[in-house]
């Protein structure tokens, strides 16, 4: 007779004999806390108004001033980094993810996914009978297992969250977002579009709450932890109208002069010390005065539309408090709000309209840009906005995103419990140096909670992180966390006590020999005093220290491989096989980007097989968004080919008629030499079409492909999306050449980025 696996009573021959035993899931305890950590993207120490800025946060203002504001709190230089440091208590190349989850390069730093022996703080809390919810950007999944096909071993459901709403991508489309609801892909809402009143963060903050009530409305006496992370800030910044018009003209004077008011202010609110000095312009940031008029429209405009979107941010971030208030669950919640890194240098010099061009390695002028000016920040733009910018949202400090001078690295955080933080420390500053990884072990300590040594058989790295419970309840306890490595891309950082050596390595540069710079915190916040020169010992100490560090948590080898290493690795038993020979049926689910075929940069034969009726028309394969991409589809019965290059729309349309019945449908598209190439059309065989394309693109979109229709916003402007094609689409083979991925256009975007 079969027997549960586990049972504790006895069985006798009747139930009176017998001794029932009911193995009840666990549960922390009857105070237990809610746990809500709310992540931003891409926002710089200053961009909270709480910190300095004259943007309006006024929701994030008033959970630092109804809580505890930290001041010298540090994260890794980039996102995905970050997120797997948040969510597992560790060092971010321990856990397998040094970089961005969109590779692995065959080392253990970087798996493309967390390590299955570093349990996320949803699974150590899962496991002590909380309710999980995950929303927003996850991208800590290899980015070719994120389509329908999976696997799914690497998305939030199965790294301890109960509920995931949100997208895999590193970025998506605010207007038109690629979903995924627990481990399926679905579409927005049916008011999905900038013009239709959609936008993924309202969205988001629904589900949340949504989840929330839900649990609590049946289980009020079970706690629960729910991970918000916005897409938001991060490119691209878009804002609904009613934001976008709100910042007209606010930043007309430039970032020379806002970035000192601001300066000024963080001096004055104390969230610096007071003899901080302002860190120069970074190079390539030019005197605001001494650009030409265009430049200064432009850079001003982008700078509205990122001040829009975390405007509107900070009220998705009112809403989500209000509606734990109004569940009765806010007093008891420990709230964290933070961001991943600092601001982003990843739109240029000038700013972007497209911030894909940055990764095509195309500077686009300000004069280009500015002709469509009106557009930055709604659903036909993907901007970002200029270096100068980025500094001042990371003043006073020097560099950004990517590097591990403070810039990259020092942002703001806010902690929120009115249960837990003594009323008379509301609106109190913390000054203590912690780093992201310490926020996992300050949650189990408040929670009374071990991590596991041992989890599904699998052995456990120990947590790096230092608790810093003892700084909520004191201002002047001291730092736990005392010794902190940073890396990123080769460039170096290493924080012992009040010093701070770093190192802003340049690709291809020797690693042993390229300068380190000393700066002594305490006295120099935003490191304008290099010591190194004067204190070779020391320097040499601390370089020491980082090798010892790099060692111990598993940094090395060091690679300052970047773009490059986005390409698909070909292999069989993967979404790119070895033949490069890709065969699609529909009907299909949308397709991320690197799940998707391998087409950026390189030379194709796309052949659809269909069966027509009098009349059928619709797009037989898209990838992209209205920013950028290619569609192609059949439309007044001539097959058509929409390649948007960034807005500029090169039309091939066939000379003759697709026939009725069954024919054989092709698109060729060769590159040649620098940016151009070719695209020809085909019909059973037979050339019926050919245009020859300036611009051929290296990266397209970080929106993927589909099949049989055009999902999100229409890559062409001939038809609005779907626009599915109703005839009957057997297959779609796409066989792609061997071509080098963007070679040109990473050595061009590299050689930007080294400039910086």
């Amino acid at each position: 007779m079969a027997r549960a696996e586990q049972f504790h009573g006895r069985i006798g021959r009747t139930y009176v004999e017998s001794e029932a035993w009911f193995d009840e899931p666990p549960h922390p305890g009857e105070d237990a806390p809610n746990v809500v950590v709310v992540l931003l993207d891409d926002t710089g120490f200053a961009q909270f108004g709480c910190y300095g800025s004259e943007i309006d946060t006024p929701h994030i203002d008033a959970l630092a001033a109804g809580g505890l504001q930290f001041t010298n709190f540090h994260v890794t230089p980039l996102c995905s980094p970050t997120r797997a440091s948040l969510l597992t208590g560790r060092d971010a190349h321990t856990v397998g993810m040094r970089a961005v989850s969109n590779f692995r390069t065959g080392f253990p730093n970087q798996l493309g996914h967390i390590s299955n022996h570093a349990a996320t703080v949803a699974e150590v809390l899962h496991d002590s009978g909380y309710a999980t919810f995950c929303v927003g950007k996850w991208h800590l999944a290899p980015m070719e297992q994120c389509s329908a096909a999976g696997p799914v071993d690497q998305w939030p459901l199965a790294r301890g969250f109960d509920r995931f709403y949100g997208f895999l991508e590193g970025e998506t489309d605010q207007f038109h977002p690629e979903l995924i609801a627990d481990n399926h892909p679905v579409e927005p809402p049916g008011r999905s579009g900038g013009d239709e009143g959609y936008h993924l963060s309202e969205d988001l903050v629904d589900k949340a709450l949504g989840m929330i009530a839900d649990s609590t409305g049946v289980r009020p006496d079970r706690p629960f932890f729910a991970y918000v992370a916005f897409g938001a800030t991060h490119a691209p910044h878009q804002a609904p109208p009613e934001y976008l018009e709100k910042y007209r003209g606010r930043f007309d004077e430039g970032w020379d002069v806002v970035r000192e008011r601001w300066f000024a202010r963080q001096l004055e609110l104390g969230v610096i010390p007071p003899d901080t000095v302002l860190a120069p312009r970074n190079p390539g940031v030019e005197p605001w005065d001494e650009l030409p008029e265009n430049q200064q429209r432009l850079a001003a405009r982008l700078q509205e539309a990122f001040a829009a979107f975390l405007d509107h941010t900070d009220v998705q971030i009112g809403r989500l408090v209000d509606g734990l208030r109004r569940l009765g669950q806010l007093d008891n919640t420990l709230l964290v709000v933070l961001a991943d890194n600092g601001a982003s240098q990843e739109g240029g010099p000038y700013g972007v309209l497209h911030e894909m061009k940055f990764f095509n390695g195309i500077l686009e002028t300000p004069d280009e840009a500015v002709e469509r000016i009106d557009d930055i920040g709604g659903p036909r733009s993907h901007t970002n906005y200029p270096w100068g910018w980025a500094q001042c949202g990371n003043t006073p400090f020097r560099w950004y995103k990517q590097n591990t001078h403070e810039g990259g690295v020092h942002v703001p955080m806010v902690v929120h419990w009115p249960a837990g933080i003594d009323a008379d420390q509301a609106g109190t500053k913390r000054n203590q140096f912690t780093f992201v990884a310490d926020i996992a072990p300050t949650i189990y300590e408040l929670l009374g909670i071990e991590p596991p040594a041992v989890r599904n058989g699998l052995e456990q790295f120990p947590v790096t992180g230092h608790s810093f419970v003892a700084a909520l309840a004191d201002s002047a306890a001291p730092a736990t966390n005392v010794v902190q490595l940073f890396e990123n891309a080769g460039s170096r950082a290493i924080v012992a006590g009040e010093w701070k050596a770093v190192c802003k390595h340049v690709a291809g540069a020797d690693y042993d020999t390229e300068p380190w710079e000393l700066h002594h915190l305490a006295v120099d916040p935003s490191e304008t005093n290099d010591l190194a020169d004067r204190e070779p010992e020391r320097l040499r100490e601390l370089i020491d220290l980082w090798w010892s560090e790099a060692e111990r948590l598993g940094v090395l080898p060091l690679d300052d491989r970047t773009i490059e290493l986005f390409g698909a690795r070909f292999r069989d038993r993967s979404p790119h096989p070895a033949d490069r020979r890709y065969v699609y049926r529909p009907p299909m689910s949308p397709l991320p980007g690197q799940a998707g075929p391998a087409i950026g940069g390189r030379s194709f034969d796309l052949t659809a097989s269909v069966a027509t009726r009098p009349g059928d028309e619709g797009v037989l394969f898209a990838t992209g968004t209205e920013n950028s991409g290619f569609s192609l589809f059949v439309q007044g019965r001539r097959l058509v080919l929409d390649y948007n290059a960034f807005g500029d729309h090169t039309i091939v349309e066939s000379d003759a008629e697709v026939p009725v019945g069954d024919v054989s449908l092709g698109l060729r598209l060769r590159r040649l030499d620098g940016f151009a190439g070719t695209a020809s059309l085909s019909i059973d065989g037979h050339d019926v079409g050919h245009a020859d394309l300036t611009l051929f693109m290296r990266m397209i979109s970080s929106i993927g492909p589909s099949i049989g229709a055009d999902h999100g916003s229409a890559v062409s402007d001939r038809y609005p999306a779907p626009f599915a094609f109703t005839g009957t689409l057997r297959e779609i083979v796409i066989q792609a050449s061997p071509d080098t991925f963007g070679d040109s256009a990473a050595t061009t975007a590299r050689a930007e980025m080294s400039r910086q």
